[in-house]
């Protein structure tokens, strides 16, 4: 990913220096365990942790590669002119590329997952504060686009912090299946390798030997994790995108924060656009661009071919960075964002009372009125406020087919704005647990 989008701690994970640590101790491990075992002599196992501290030189792999035309292989050779020769002649004993390039892999997949897992546990936190601050701000619902009833700014809130808190646990669950590590040999059959190495090589990286491979991991686990970076990137989009509509100049209940010195536009100075969420709403887009070539790599030819080896070298860094840049910038516009609650008052009433509808039209059916007729006699008052501007109150108080159902004392108590919000603790109690 390109630097714009990218934190260093994720980077770092994706970096070659990393890959080659990864790969060398996997090396290293699988050595220690042969000797354990009586395979290969244990001052050889020992030698090759003479590179423990040694800083691999990637100039000198790449040079190596352009020769062998196999990336482990040429590892392989430097590591030898490190540890010498003779040293190292029984690393990767049974062992086969893929052993090395699959556990490696899914290292780097759990480490992202630690990163993107506090991540998120970062926007949940400012995700809460702020349903905690605006628990009673009332704001208006809409379904379509469309003013609909009352709801609060804290219930807005709060249903993406338990959207995000339901991607979390999603999280766990696929670092969990990706967290598997296999040191089985051609094929998957452990004929050259004993499976005590993969059990000792897992133990020693923080994995679980994976039950069966062929000659490399099974890539329905992969599937599943990238799946689930794009179902987090689309509650990332959810947000971003609620914020947005929030922030339209005819709308104007919430705005990104606009910090001193910060330009709008280069023609016009009175903008202030929400540029960070608009970023967001991309970014989510290239993270999902991963599932379906993640889908896409789980059928292999028999045992194994290479087709799933290219994607992954692209999608497994660029998913990972560009979801840890969005769950941070998200964060932090959750965090600061500007929220006007008299404008969302004045929202809500721009089309005077008339978002009281049901509870009228329930009133009318409660006191004897067919559902239709009750309907009718809601709709021809509601229409009069869409197009002659009427107040929604007065033109059902002055209607003779609804005093003749409900008294004016009745009507009256349909616009009590708190009835809309009564339940608002309950559903607290629902998404937080306290």
């Amino acid at each position: 990913m390109i630097p714009r989008y990218s934190r260093p701690e994720m980077v770092a994970v994706w970096s070659p220096e990393t890959k080659f640590r990864i790969w060398y101790e996997i090396e290293a491990h699988a050595c220690d365990a042969m000797a354990d075992l009586g395979v290969i002599p244990r001052e050889n196992a020992e030698a090759v942790w003479k590179a423990r501290d040694v800083e691999f030189d990637i100039a000198r792999i790449d040079e190596i590669e352009a020769v062998t035309k196999h990336d482990v292989i040429a590892f392989l050779t430097h590591l030898a002119e490190i540890v010498g020769n003779d040293e190292a002649r029984f690393v990767h004993q049974g062992m086969t590329s893929s052993d090395v390039l699959d556990t490696t892999l899914n290292v780097q997949l759990v480490r992202a997952a630690d990163i993107l897992l506090a991540d998120i546990d970062k926007l949940l936190a400012a995700l809460r504060k702020r349903a905690v601050e605006h628990k009673d701000t009332v704001r208006i619902g809409r379904s379509h686009g469309i003013h609909a009833e009352p709801t609060t700014m804290g219930l807005t809130f709060a249903r993406f912090y338990a959207e995000m808190d339901r991607n979390r646990k999603r999280l766990e669950s696929a670092r969990h299946e990706v967290a598997t590590g296999a040191i089985s040999g051609a094929v998957g059959t452990f004929a050259n390798i004993d499976p005590a190495v993969e059990a000792h090589v897992c133990a020693r990286l923080g994995l679980r030997p994976e039950p069966i491979s062929t000659q490399v991991i099974p890539r329905d686990r992969h599937a599943m994790f990238f799946a689930t970076l794009g179902v987090i990137a689309s509650g990332i989009e959810n947000i971003a995108i609620e914020i947005r509509h929030m922030q339209r100049t005819e709308v104007l209940e919430a705005e990104e924060f606009f910090s001193k010195g910060q330009k709008g536009s280069s023609a016009m100075p009175h903008k202030r656009n929400p540029v960070l969420t608009e970023n967001l709403t991309g970014l989510a887009r290239l993270v999902r661009a991963a599932v379906i070539p993640a889908m896409e790599n789980v059928a292999l030819w028999h045992e194994r071919d290479i087709s799933h080896s290219s994607v992954e070298r692209g999608i497994a860094p660029d998913a990972t960075v560009t979801l840890d840049f969005a769950l941070n910038r998200l964060a932090g516009v959750v965090e600061n964002l500007v929220i006007y609650p008299d404008t969302m008052l004045a929202n809500m009433n721009r089309f005077r009372g008339l978002v009281m509808s049901q509870r009228v039209l329930l009133a009318l059916t409660q006191a004897g009125v067919s559902r239709e007729d009750a309907y009718a006699l809601v709709q021809r008052n509601a229409m009069k406020v869409w197009e002659q501007g009427r107040d929604f109150k007065t033109e059902l108080l002055g209607d003779p087919d609804v005093t003749a159902a409900l008294t004016p004392a009745q009507i009256e108590e349909k616009f009590d704005l708190g009835y809309h919000t009564r339940h608002v603790d309950t559903i607290f109690a629902r998404v937080f647990g306290d």
